[in-house]
């Protein structure tokens, strides 16, 4: 059925299934134990993996995309943690449609993509796997296999899509790679035409106003931010979880927005020792937070209705250091007859339009001496959410860490 959020019957919901043993290589919650949501897109040719992953409890979908080729077989986009649940559902698939015959890295600067590649790939074999072609590793820059990748078996993607085993299903463009210094910034998005589909990983997405069903299977993170103080008891209710998705939102993606004051460290401890969850799963009851009543405007200016943009350290500290170079790209993407783009992160699929892609980089050719309000809906963010993103900038071009806007 379209739409349909599945989890295997066969698997059961246990640690074991669940775990993810190299969750220290990227520390992020929730760590070992990951659950994943399979929801069929298109029928019998397109399914979503969904997991998540975040900071203090700052929790966003991450997604793994599954396409059937025509010929058979299955083509996987920005895989996800392989844990025996999320193996079991690929299975599943395996099953009925035909082996994994791709897997693709589309970028080389998101760890939290490719982390998962080399043991992805381990449990399929005979698969080849294809990665956006200029990777990187920091401080030093390690052989392919040094980083996971299978040995024989990996390819860089070629600067000409033709060239490729899958190009009778799919064309590609890349952004990138754009200098920031300490390595580059890549991204390769695919097309695939027969369901006129937008694969990306991060340069677009759609933020939901209620929180994602992967999200809503451990519920503590959104009762954690819904609250207003430390010595709040949040119920769980649909109006609290989706108050603490709309926070963490904002949290993801200004790190400080407007909205937010932080409570001095003297305040933050004594609320924590009146605090009536003081567990460790709580940090001891520490809360360093207020929100101003002008959030929800905040979040609503950031979702506009559901468009799609472009998230905003992309904007300050990104995207802006090949202008031109983006637009360009955006130009090509905009060609292609798409009518849906699914995403690694936040809402997907996506109803939209080769012209509304286009216009979430419009902000690369705006004036930012334009005032920038709080619109219902507006092509650009608020000015005053990316007072941190702009102080995070002056001090990379301060110490000359990355490069100039151009």
């Amino acid at each position: 059925m379209q739409g349909q959020q599945h989890k295997d019957k066969n698997v059961k919901n246990n640690d074991r299934n669940l775990a993810w043993r190299f969750w220290f290589t990227v520390p992020l919650y929730p760590y070992g134990r990951r659950q994943t949501l399979r929801r069929e897109v298109l029928k019998d040719t397109i399914w979503t993996f969904d997991q998540i992953q975040g900071i203090l409890y700052v929790t966003v979908p991450i997604r793994m995309t599954v396409v059937k080729l025509e010929t058979g077989g299955l083509l996987v986009y920005a895989p996800v943690a392989p844990t025996l649940e999320c193996l079991g559902l690929m299975q599943e698939l395996v099953a009925a449609h035909g082996e994994v015959k791709y897997i693709v890295l589309p970028t080389v600067s998101g760890l939290e993509h490719k982390v998962f590649v080399g043991p992805f790939a381990r449990q399929f074999p005979t698969a080849q796997v294809y990665i956006a072609p200029d990777q990187w590793s920091f401080p030093v820059n390690l052989p392919l296999s040094w980083l996971g990748f299978p040995m024989n078996r990996t390819h860089r993607l070629p600067a000409d899509s033709r060239q490729t085993p899958f190009a009778d299903e799919f064309d590609y463009a890349q952004l990138g790679p754009i200098d920031l210094g300490i390595g580059p910034f890549e991204e390769v998005v695919f097309f695939h035409r027969r369901s006129r589909t937008l694969l990306v990983a991060d340069t677009v997405l759609s933020v939901p106003e209620t929180p994602p069903a992967i999200v809503q299977l451990d519920p503590f993170p959104l009762l954690f931010h819904a609250r207003d103080s430390a010595l709040e008891v949040v119920e769980d209710t649909e109006a609290n979880r989706r108050k603490g998705w709309q926070r963490i939102a904002l949290f993801s993606f200004y790190f400080r927005p407007s909205a937010l004051d932080t409570v001095n460290w003297r305040s933050t401890l004594q609320n924590a020792l009146k605090s009536p969850d003081r567990s460790k799963k709580s940090y001891f009851g520490l809360f360093p937070f207020h929100w101003k009543e002008s959030w929800q405007r905040s979040f609503a200016a950031l979702r506009g209705n559901g468009r799609l943009f472009v998230a905003p350290i992309l904007q300050t500290l990104i995207l802006n250091r090949a202008s031109k170079e983006t637009i360009d790209w955006a130009n090509q993407v905009a060609q292609w007859d798409f009518q849906r783009v699914i995403p690694c992160h936040f809402s997907a699929p996506i109803e939209a339009t080769p012209d509304q892609f286009r216009q979430a980089f419009r902000f690369l050719e705006m004036s930012t001496e334009e005032p920038r309000e709080f619109p219902t809906y507006d092509l650009r963010l608020p000015d005053q959410d990316f007072e941190l993103l702009r102080a995070i900038e002056q001090e990379l071009n301060r110490f000359k860490i990355t490069p100039p806007r151009r």
